[in-house]
Parts: structure tokens; C-alpha cells; sequence
């Protein structure tokens, strides 16, 4: 990145704190390791707003000409988008060198024309209203983020973490950005192509205790004996009670959840770089690589090596 980018996160009253501070820490880290992100925190008319969550946040300033990059976080707020909020995003949006969205941010782009004839992501709980009040946009309610040309939208809340490390990673390379996840204690960064559920998210938790438990294992104990016997013996259960009870409280068949925790591991060690192809199948519980192969394809339309190259 030749030169300082000149970075603005916009705020208002409403707007989500995390949505704020989440890629205000990603580009702040990228800084202390050589990074060139001049940031400002601007509301419309420069004045103090409220979060939602009732925090106070002391913008540096009023919005004025478009930045090189520009972040417009979700939340309550965007509900009943300030309309002179939206009249600037529809001025100097399409002057911004990129523009992104974090969470419910997507909607003020979107009521300001900026994704029309795009493909866009938001918060999961959203994806059906942004798509019905914006058919012009298509909604993508599957990836972390999406990036159609020089505007990128993000899932909910947390999303913007993975998606301003994807930007820094663009400006900086892998290391920089992966060194930020560390630093930030991020459990999984995960690539733009990933669900916005893990294996534990998209699951119901279940109801007692000893399910509970089977998924905290399964979790945990990847390349142990999974079958639904051995995970029945765990919960002091019949194999046919265990099914039954695990699929009614979990939402999804015991084996189902296995192979879906299995490969969430072994993308997580691929992307991390622990081991060969071979190796990350073992310690996933797959036996053999072509084992990981067909449940790469199966589940990604991609193998395992290609998956690693590409992540």
C-alpha cells in the first residue's frame, strides 16, 4: 500500500459499538506493525451520538469529502437511517476507493442506491428484509462477507472483524493479518467463502447436560470414535434413544453434526497451516485423505489441497 489511506468509520445515533471498534482494532493493529490507515470517526454533523447499547462515543469530526476507505457499521440505528446521513453516503459513496458495510450497515448503502446490481450479505436475521425492501440487490445470506467490485458487506457484529483482516491482508499479506487475529485472541478467522454458522453456531445447544456434553466433545475430539454407539455410551443412552434425543434437541442428526464439526476442524488446520493434507486428516477423525477429499467436495466443490492454496 503506497502512502497513507485515509480510513472513515461513520457513526450515528443507534449505531452498533462492536460494528465500530471491532475494524477500529483490525486497522489500529495493522498500524503498529508499519501499516499507513489515517482513521477518523465522523458523525454527520460532528456531534456526540449513543450506541445502542447506551455507550457515548466523541466523533473526531463532521463527514465531509469521501475517504479512501469508508466503514458504515450497523444497528438500531439504521432501522430509521438519518436522512442526511443517507443523502451523503448517496454523494460520496461512489467517490470512496472502497466502500464497506458492517452488519446492518448494508442497509444505509442500500436505501442510498450503493448496491444496486450488487451481490450483498448483512446480519443473517436481516438477509430476507434487506432483500424484500431492496430487490435490486442481491442478498447472500450464506458468506461472513461479500465483495462485488470495490464494495464489500459483512455479516453481523463480529464479521467486520473478518472482514477488515481480509483488508489488511489485500494491503499487508497473510502474515500481518493473521498476526492481528492472534493478537485479538480470534478463535477461527475465517475466509469470505465460509458460512456465517460454525458447526456450533448453525446447531441448537442442547436442552440436558449429557448432550450437551457430546457436543462440547465432539468439538473438542475430533479424530476420536464419533458413531452414534460410542457417543450413545457417553450419554448413558441407547444408540436408538441417543439419535432421537440428540436430533430433537440438537436440530440435526448425531452424524450430521460429526461430519460437520470434523470438517470445520480440518479447514481451521489448513488455513492455520498445521500439517500436511494427510496429517490434518488424522487428527480430524477422517482416517484416510480421501476420506477429507470427498467431504471437501462434497460439502465446498473444492479438495482440501485447492482449499489450503486458496485460504
Amino acid at each position: 500500500m503506497a502512502g497513507q489511506h485515509h480510513v472513515v468509520i461513520v457513526v450515528f445515533d443507534g449505531v452498533q459499538s462492536l460494528d465500530v471498534t471491532g475494524p477500529l482494532e483490525v486497522l489500529a493493529g495493522a498500524n503498529l506493525a508499519g501499516g499507513q490507515y489515517g482513521i477518523s470517526i465522523l458523525s454527520i454533523d460532528g456531534q456526540p451520538v449513543r450506541t445502542s447499547s447506551g455507550l457515548r462515543l466523541l466523533p473526531d469530526g463532521a463527514l465531509d469529502g469521501p475517504p479512501d476507505l469508508l466503514i458504515v457499521p450497523g444497528g438500531a440505528g439504521t432501522k430509521r437511517g438519518d436522512p442526511r446521513l443517507v443523502a451523503w453516503l448517496r454523494e460520496h459513496g461512489p467517490r470512496a476507493a472502497r466502500l464497506t458495510s458492517v452488519c446492518t450497515g448494508a442497509f444505509l448503502l442500500a436505501e442510498a442506491g450503493l448496491l444496486d446490481g450488487r451481490r450483498a450479505t448483512t446480519h443473517w436475521d436481516h438477509c430476507a428484509a434487506l432483500a424484500r425492501r431492496y430487490p435490486a440487490v442481491t442478498v447472500d445470506p450464506e458468506p461472513i462477507y461479500v465483495r462485488d467490485g470495490t464494495v464489500a458487506t459483512s455479516a453481523g457484529v463480529t464479521a467486520g472483524i473478518d472482514l477488515a483482516l481480509a483488508l489488511v491482508e489485500d494491503d499487508h499479506g497473510r502474515d500481518t493479518a493473521l498476526a492481528i487475529a492472534r493478537h485479538l485472541v480470534m478463535f477461527l478467522r475465517r475466509p469470505g467463502g465460509q458460512r456465517q454458522f460454525s458447526a456450533q453456531l448453525a446447531a441448537q445447544v442442547a436442552a440436558r447436560d449429557p448432550l450437551r456434553d457430546i457436543q462440547r466433545y465432539a468439538a473438542e475430539h475430533p479424530a476420536a470414535d464419533l458413531s452414534v454407539p460410542a457417543l450413545a455410551r457417553r450419554a448413558n443412552l441407547s444408540p436408538r434413544q441417543f439419535s432421537r434425543a440428540f436430533a430433537a434437541e440438537v436440530g440435526t442428526p448425531p452424524g450430521r453434526y460429526v461430519d460437520q464439526v470434523r470438517l470445520e476442524s480440518a479447514r481451521r488446520l489448513l488455513e492455520e497451516r498445521h500439517g500436511g493434507v494427510e496429517e490434518v486428516a488424522r487428527a480430524c477423525g477422517y482416517g484416510t485423505p480421501e476420506a477429507m477429499r470427498r467431504a471437501f467436495v462434497r460439502e465446498l466443490g473444492i479438495s482440501p489441497a485447492d482449499y489450503r492454496e486458496r485460504f
